[in-house]
């Protein structure tokens, strides 16, 4: 039996209990009877602060994100570490790069030597000696015999000096003496003329000389010989023609020749004219044998000493052999 309808209420349609569509305080909540696949799909809702900022800036606030990764790419990038093939290493730059690496130093800065502790290269304790000179050199006046074989086949002719600056103390106060050592170590048949090679003579100043043997201050010597070595040391400048005797080991001498301070004299003399008539540097050839006068002994006599003072790039090897001191070339 069909009941009416109740007085004041009228059925409600069907479309009210649609899922989406509006209720009334009085209806009851309701799962949704359409099936899922059904279902319509939503929209997702945004936040009213979320529509105020999309309707006061448009797309631009869509834009903020990215820039934002963008900026975090590019950071990113910055720190990166390069890789191998790009040329430079990690947190350091091509400008930047240490000694050691592939780029070249300039050619105007020696290669830097080795932490060198060798004892007997350093200056021995002794007088005062002259620093500063001017870098002008006075010739002593005088001039020998010619001595050697006749038939050498090098003649050489040299003229001695002393820079200004030099203390007389230094040689003595008697510049005139210095020169008759000098001449005296040129002419002693154990010297350079004993090779049956050389012929020497001592000349004026006016005499085209070949080279000068030049006693010069430690500012001056380091300038014309350089401080490659970091110990005071003698040279010859082939640009100037002059052989240059330090004035610190011309006083003091060298530790491997001890108190014998003569003999260092005359090894130094022979030792840098040598490199004037053209010889080169040589090792110890055997274990108590007379050092060559081309070995550099006033840094010593040992071929481990002489070869790290050299960073390796002389002729001298690293063989644990130690000779004598010898101040001749011959003889």
């Amino acid at each position: 039996m069909n009941r009416a309808p109740e007085r004041g209420r009228s059925a409600p349609p069907a479309d009210r209990y649609r899922r989406g569509e509006r209720r009334t305080s009085a209806e009851p909540l309701a799962a949704a009877w359409e099936p899922e696949g059904t279902q319509a799909p939503r929209r997702p809702r945004q936040s009213r602060g979320a529509k105020r900022l999309v309707a006061s800036y448009g797309w631009r606030i869509y834009a903020i994100p990215v820039l934002l990764v963008l900026t975090a790419l590019v950071v990113l990038d910055t720190v990166q570490p390069r890789s191998p093939s790009s040329g430079t290493t990690a947190g350091t730059n091509a400008a930047e790069s240490p000694a050691g690496t592939s780029e070249a130093p300039p050619t105007e800065v020696p290669g830097k030597k080795p932490d060198l502790k060798i004892p007997t290269a350093e200056l021995p304790a002794g007088p005062a000696f002259s620093e500063d000179g001017v870098g002008t050199f006075k010739v002593i006046g005088g001039a020998g015999q010619r001595v050697g074989e006749g038939n050498a086949p090098k003649f050489r002719k040299y003229a001695i000096a002393i820079e200004d600056g030099v203390k007389p103390a230094d040689y003595n106060d008697d510049a005139t003496a210095f020169a008759r050592t000098v001449e005296g170590i040129l002419s002693d048949p154990r010297s350079w003329i004993g090779t049956k090679q050389v012929a020497l003579q001592r000349v004026e100043a006016n005499q085209n000389p070949d080279f000068v043997v030049s006693l010069a201050t430690t500012k001056t010597s380091h300038t014309l010989c350089g401080r490659e070595i970091p110990f005071e040391t003698s040279c010859y400048n082939p640009g100037q023609k002059r052989v240059i005797i330090n004035v610190a080991r011309w006083v003091r001498g060298a530790m491997a020749y001890g108190s014998d301070l003569a003999g260092y004299r005359t090894y130094v003399i022979n030792h840098e004219v040598g490199h004037a008539l053209g010889s080169q540097h040589a090792p110890c050839p055997d274990n108590d044998a007379p050092a060559p006068v081309m070995m550099q002994q006033t840094f010593g006599v040992s071929n481990d000493f002489v070869s790290q003072l050299n960073a390796g790039q002389d002729v001298v090897p690293a063989d644990g052999k130690v000779c004598k001191t010898n101040p001749f070339p011959a003889g």
